[in-house]
């Protein structure tokens, strides 16, 4: 439950702000198809954030316990530090979508967006921590959506609203605290 919990949170808030995010916005304003661009992100992460939970599962089977510590707690360190620098948004989805529908342009630009980002890689890092692929998988893509609906649903009128700086601010902290503690074993101390 609490690998469940922590990718819902993390993620939820790593989004905030992020390319996928304003992809979301955009998308909205510009096809006015709410439910269809959601299905889209749907399909998208759950295919994206699939694959690096599986990197994330292969990643348990080669490298040693001690090793793999090491190298996540860089990793969230890493995607701390990451998430306080706001995205920018490429405009590729008109294009897009005039060779594949609402559907097929969500799809393909999320699924794109996602490719390399810092939910992506945190689903990967989650997964390779707690060792619960199907749960990250699940945590990971709610957090993704729970972020990226009201994006679609209110579009830019909500996004004035939020405090960005802040939200990244407490998502890069989670980040970091995970990274500090993962090499000493941060199981160990939240039981």
């Amino acid at each position: 439950m609490k690998s469940l919990l922590v990718s819902i949170g993390v993620v939820a808030l790593a989004e905030m702000g992020d390319k996928t995010q304003l992809l979301a916005f955009i998308m909205a304003a510009r096809f006015k198809r709410p439910m269809i661009i959601i299905v889209g992100i749907l399909m998208a992460t759950l295919i994206n954030h699939g694959l690096a939970g599986a990197v994330g599962a292969w990643l348990i089977a080669i490298l040693s316990p001690q090793n793999l510590r090491w190298i996540l707690g860089v990793s969230f360190i890493a995607m701390g530090c990451w998430t306080l620098i706001p995205d920018k948004i490429e405009n590729d989805g008109a294009k897009v979508s005039m060779q594949f529908g609402v559907l097929g342009a969500t799809f393909i630009t999320f699924f794109l967006a996602e490719m390399g980002d810092k939910t992506q890689l945190a689903t990967i890092a989650l997964t390779a921590h707690y060792g619960t692929p199907v749960i990250i998988i699940i945590g990971t893509t709610i957090g993704l959506l729970l972020a990226d609906i009201p994006a679609v649903l209110l579009g830019n009128k909500f996004a004035d609203k939020i405090p960005m700086k802040l939200v990244r601010g407490v998502a890069a902290s989670l980040f970091v605290l995970m990274g500090i503690f993962t090499p000493v074993e941060f199981d160990k101390f939240v039981a």
